[in-house]
């Protein structure tokens, strides 16, 4: 009788352990995906080149920091919506993300970007969940080369 009630105990113990981390596996993985959600619009403008798609992604405070052929920028998402509407459509351009890190309301994520504008990019971003909604906070970015 005492062996049973030990595997009882313990067959309880392990379900309900279980049913935690299938709890925690899903909540990680909804924000997973609503912060690749918040991203969309950025990743989107990529292919279109409307700025004010990729400013919708971005908090009003948020910069911008990186650079092309050795050109350093520094700038406001406002102005960067100007750049992205100057460099206009890249229809071929892909990305891949490549990771999203989250902790609590607090999220970086590592985007890929091959033939936008010609260029390849590897972009960090920095995302904060304010008021249920993700937005970036931040962006530093790198372009390797040329295509």
């Amino acid at each position: 009788m005492k062996t049973l009630s030990i595997v009882v105990f313990s067959l309880i113990a392990f379900n309900s352990f279980a049913q935690k981390g299938t709890a925690q596996e899903k909540q990680s993985f909804d924000a997973y995906k609503e912060v690749a959600k918040a991203l969309q619009p950025y990743i989107e403008s990529a292919k279109t080149g409307d700025g004010k798609l990729s400013r919708s992604a971005f908090y009003a405070h948020a910069h911008v920091v990186g650079s092309v052929d050795g050109e350093v920028y520094n700038v406001t998402a406002d102005q960067f919506e100007g750049i992205v509407d100057e460099g206009g459509p890249s229809e071929n351009v892909r990305h891949h993300i490549a990771w999203i890190d989250i902790s609590g309301p607090a999220a970086a994520a590592k985007v890929e970007f091959y033939d936008w504008g010609g260029f390849r990019f590897t972009d960090f971003f920095v995302l904060y969940k304010e008021n249920g909604k993700w937005k970036i906070s931040g962006k530093v970015y790198d372009s390797h080369s040329r295509n």
